[in-house]
């Protein structure tokens, strides 16, 4: 009886996909050191990064449980996609996700009103941090299922890197900077493009499901086009950040991960979007660098600093 309970646990952490809350934490951390000399309170910061995780992973949990038609119809997952693969082997009730995304939605909520009690300023803060957890639940849950409606991609792309950095520099300065702005824009343009890569493996079964992803509806073959694109168009802005302000180190820190970029473009190109050999790898390289280059603008606020 131990050992069912147990399992049943471990596959509900499985379930919610930790893993990925390590994005999350960096994409706040580099919205939190953005603000610089103007961190004021370590508290708030810890807080505000305790609400972003909360909401990230009411995210996971919903997203398995209202995208279980279509995993249980994807027949070609791999570790980057097609969810925690948990509900369609059966090991855990559907129930167990959104009883599981609804807690943690609460305790984010609850957690975001602490924030914006401490906040220097409430108003935008209750803002942000409203947009943020409503779009992080309708992403893939009612009433707006932005996921299943093409418009997925986009949220995901504004919400991960975007919201999340805008949320960690607003609780600490009370305001929106072009600082912040810049920098957020290249990492939604990599999340876009990660977001891309994980869908290409899930089309069989999303449309299956009546998943509309824009590898549905515009095709596999077109979207990994502006995953190109988006890569391209990230690189070529980074070393132009300085012109907005952006610290030098910050702005070409990130280009650490061009060669991973140069990569994938080079593999888009090769046809490897078509090809299920290649998806996993896909998958992972995508994340690694869109994780990579907030990693190392992370870094460079960090070395600028320290050089200053």
């Amino acid at each position: 009886m131990a050992t069912n309970y147990l399992a049943a646990a471990i596959d509900l952490i499985k379930l919610g996909r930790p893993l990925h809350l390590i994005g999350g934490a960096i994409f706040y951390g580099v919205g939190v050191v953005a603000a610089g000399s103007t961190l004021r309170d370590s508290g708030l910061a810890l807080l505000g990064l305790l609400t972003t995780l909360s909401a990230q992973l009411m995210n996971h949990y919903s997203n398995d449980y209202f995208d279980h038609d279509a995993d249980l119809a994807n027949t070609t997952p791999t570790r980057w996609s097609g969810g925690s693969r948990v509900l369609p082997e059966g090991r855990l009730p559907a129930q167990a996700a959104l009883i599981a995304a609804l807690s943690w939605g609460v305790l984010a909520i609850l957690l975001a009103l602490l924030c914006v009690a401490r906040s220097p300023n409430p108003t935008l803060s209750a803002s942000l941090l409203g947009v943020a957890i409503g779009l992080a639940w309708v992403y893939s849950g009612p009433p707006l299922y932005l996921h299943r409606r093409g418009w997925g991609e986009v949220a995901g792309a504004l919400l991960v890197p975007g919201m999340t950095a805008l949320v960690g520099f607003a609780l600490q300065t009370g305001t929106i900077q072009p600082l912040i702005i810049l920098l957020i824009i290249p990492l939604c343009l990599l999340q876009f493009a990660m977001l891309v890569a994980v869908s290409l493996p899930d089309v069989a079964g999303d449309r299956a499901a009546g998943k509309r992803t824009l590898a549905v509806i515009f095709g596999p073959h077109r979207v990994a086009q502006w995953q190109i694109g988006a890569i391209v168009t990230a690189f070529a802005l980074m070393p132009l950040l300085v012109l907005g302000g952006v610290p030098w180190l910050v702005a070409i820190a990130p280009l650490a991960t061009a060669p991973i970029g140069l990569w994938l473009i080079l593999r888009l190109r090769a046809g490897a979007w078509a090809d299920p050999a290649a998806w996993d790898g896909l998958g992972f390289w995508s994340i690694g660098q869109l994780v990579g280059s907030a990693g190392m603008m992370l870094a460079g606020f960090v070395v600028a600093g320290w050089t200053t």
